[in-house]
């Protein structure tokens, strides 16, 4: 069995948001960031990646919070790659309070692109074996998100994309399209916390485009975040369950 990746963060006031949670984006920014940290372990670093011309495209992210993590904590994020199905790469997290005890835990399926054709690649393109474990799991791999054909999606605002926005892949980093979609809601949906979270990202945004940003609802309990482009094209989808 593989050893997990384990990093702790201590969460500061610029983590979090009006109500002393760890936002969101920030969170995903550090899931993100342990799963290039240990597939770097295993001789695969970001620099060594990108000058292959190759690089790793999360396409669906799938967080549950028992609780959300809170200002002045110290968490515990712990990774694990879980093999491959066909051209996705799955990956499991925890998240532990400061007690050791699980506050949470996210499923992902990520896929390897090549950087020049923006094209899919397949497993056995990678220049070194990702050592697996699929003996511990957190659930099944995670569907993408699809927004069901009764919801309303209405107008909520749009987003030029500047230079702040873009990473060094050269397009909006994952994060951020979080922040757009959190950005979307309601001051009452936003005042509540969120028991799920998950999101599903379909294209690349570059600098300059500006994104047209939709909600909708059908009840108290879930949330829905569209976006398009002025060519109608969706850039990510994302749905919320917010707790009782």
């Amino acid at each position: 069995m593989t050893q997990h990746k384990r990093e702790s963060h201590d969460i500061l006031s610029d983590h979090c948001d009006s109500m002393k949670r760890c936002q969101i984006s920030t969170l995903l920014s550090w899931l993100q960031r342990i799963a290039d940290e240990d597939v770097a372990h295993f001789g695969l670093p970001i620099e060594e990646m990108m000058q292959q011309g190759m690089a790793w495209m999360l396409t669906t992210m799938d967080v549950e919070f028992l609780r959300m993590p809170l200002y002045g904590e110290k968490i515990t994020l712990e990774s694990w790659h879980k093999g491959h199905k066909g051209v996705q790469w799955l990956r499991d997290f925890r998240i532990y309070g400061e007690q050791g005890e699980v506050i949470g835990q996210a499923r992902s399926t990520w896929v390897l692109v090549d950087l020049e054709k923006r094209r899919i690649l397949r497993p056995s393109a990678l220049p070194q074996e990702i050592p697996a474990n699929s003996d511990d799991s957190v659930g099944d791999v995670p569907q993408k998100v699809q927004i069901p054909s009764d919801i309303d999606l209405r107008l909520v605002y749009d987003h030029t994309v500047r230079q702040s926005s873009i990473d060094m892949n050269g397009h909006v980093n994952n994060a951020q399209f979080a922040s757009m979609g959190m950005d979307a809601l309601s001051a009452e949906q936003f005042a509540r916390d969120i028991a799920h979270f998950r999101i599903t990202y379909h294209q690349e945004a570059m600098l300059g485009e500006t994104i047209t940003i939709l909600a909708g609802t059908n009840n108290d309990q879930y949330g829905w975040i569209s976006s398009r482009t002025a060519d109608d094209r969706i850039l990510f989808e994302a749905e919320l369950e917010f707790k009782a």
